[in-house]
């Protein structure tokens, strides 16, 4: 979050990210890397594309064209040609970049049959290779930071909105990853949960954790971001830090901004 002295390297890197829906161009030209330590937020109109550059990033969809690496290992390279699309690396070698990401989704996506523990333990256990009394004791270590140690035993029917929301963030920090993912992680929620979502947030953005936020909440944008890109039509139309897209130039940032923040 707005740090100094962190370090450079480059995490995650996209060229020229492609994807089509029926012949439907939702992303069309999309490039971005995300340092270390980095907090991106994803800003713009329904439809844009900012989900589906999530869903790409984090191999949920196979994009159509472009490149993709993370740490500099490439998920995807772009071929050679007038087209420029995307071949992937094999099978085998696309599991091990799971690793490096998290992703926690709007709508929370946690196994209702599933303890609270359960949720968090199964994929470090089962993909990941983790010892059970391992992880067991990491969940509970992330609970009790999430303000959640009371709730273990729980199941997600018996959990509040921002509840919910807070054990899928730690389900996605269990498998410790190298950068988090946040698809809209407030838009399912009343405005009365949303704060001790976006508390955790700001908690993770102070300990450097690097994020992708997608995003309508714009004080908590320009409050917790080092960029914030404005995407349309398929395209990040501007990028800057949160001082340079608030003041923007651009009529049609302004007026976007303008209408959110005012909300």
């Amino acid at each position: 979050m707005k740090g100094e002295g962190m370090e450079t390297e480059n995490l995650l890197e996209i060229r020229h990210m492609r994807k089509s829906f029926e012949g439907l161009g939702v992303l069309r030209d999309i490039s971005l890397t995300v340092r270390r330590g980095e907090v991106v937020s994803v800003i713009g109109p329904s439809g844009s594309g900012k989900s589906t550059m999530l869903r790409c990033a984090t191999l949920l969809e196979r994009m159509d064209g472009g490149s993709l690496s993370y740490l500099g290992q490439a998920v995807c390279r772009m071929e050679e040609g007038e087209r420029g699309d995307s071949v992937y690396v094999s099978k085998s070698e696309l599991r091990r970049f799971h690793r490096y990401f998290g992703l926690v989704f709007q709508n929370f996506n946690l196994f209702p049959h599933y303890s609270v523990l359960k949720n968090i333990t199964d994929a470090p256990v089962r993909t990941a290779g983790a010892a059970k009394e391992d992880a067991e004791k990491t969940a509970r270590e992330l609970l009790a930071r999430l303000g959640l140690a009371d709730k273990a035993d729980a199941y997600p029917c018996q959990l509040s909105g921002g509840q919910q929301q807070r054990v899928s963030i730690a389900r996605a920090l269990a498998l410790k990853p190298e950068i988090l993912f946040f698809d809209e992680p407030t838009s399912a929620l009343d405005p009365e949960l949303t704060g001790e979502v976006l508390k955790v947030i700001r908690q993770l953005a102070k300990e450097h954790m690097t994020m992708i936020i997608v995003t309508h909440e714009m004080n908590f944008a320009r409050e917790v971001s080092d960029r914030i890109l404005f995407m349309e039509d398929g395209l990040i139309q501007e990028e800057g830090t949160p001082e340079e897209l608030f003041h923007s130039s651009k009529e049609r940032v302004q007026e976007f901004i303008g209408k959110l923040a005012a909300s």
